[in-house]
């Protein structure tokens, strides 16, 4: 009996001090700080894919270069390194072989197999498009065209899925002269989803080509 009380004592005092602990007390919460309705997240949009009865949403990354590269890549593979798509498009970002070969790429299974050359090429290319959009960015950047606000990341995103000359016709034509991909994708859907990432930093370059070209 001694045994049981001296194991009990200890137990019964833990509980009386924690429950002093967690007495609860009314918490006035100002006005200016309740939450009365959801609130929308402006930039950058994010996307939600359903894949087999699960949603699937990309890593928020915030609004720098990286984040941009990210949301990009999902929206293209998911972010899979070692993808191929129906249209024989490669990678991560889903270059096809004709812009690889213009940034000094020629063996496509290396390519495939090579995470760090695709993340150069990707930048490359990103610099490349840049270069040649360079007067397009300055003319419409801030503009809106077809109920969409033009921003520098928006342009390369689209020069990306549809090529630096076809964004350029989107832009000079106000929206008139648009472009699908294979799968239904329009410059217009990019250019919205895309909108509001910093790419300051990557400096436009002519004729870029990787520092490492594969044979």
């Amino acid at each position: 009996m001694k045994k049981w009380i001296n194991s009990i004592f200890p137990l019964t005092v833990v509980l009386v001090i924690v429950s002093y602990g967690f007495t609860l007390r009314d918490v006035k919460v100002p006005e200016t700080l309740r939450v009365t309705e959801p609130t929308e997240v402006i930039f950058p949009k994010q996307e939600v894919i359903k894949y087999d009865m699960m949603i699937i949403a990309p890593p928020f990354l915030g609004t720098s270069f990286i984040g941009f590269r990210e949301a990009l890549a999902f929206k293209e593979s998911q972010g899979n390194y070692f993808t191929t798509n129906t249209f024989g498009y490669l990678g991560k970002y889903q270059f096809g072989i004709g812009t690889l070969q213009l940034m000094g790429v020629y063996n496509a299974t290396r390519f495939l197999n090579d995470p760090v050359l695709q993340e150069e090429v990707f930048h490359t290319n990103v610099s490349r498009n840049k270069w040649i959009l360079r007067k397009d960015i300055v003319r419409f950047q801030g503009k809106w065209i077809g109920g969409i606000q033009v921003t520098e990341s928006g342009i390369l995103a689209a020069a990306h899925l549809a090529g630096a000359g076809n964004v350029k016709k989107y832009l000079r034509s106000y929206g008139t002269l648009d472009f699908e991909d294979s799968y239904g994708t329009s410059i217009a859907n990019y250019m919205r989803k895309f909108s509001g990432y910093d790419v300051s930093h990557v400096s436009p370059v002519r004729n870029p080509k990787v520092s490492k070209g594969i044979d």
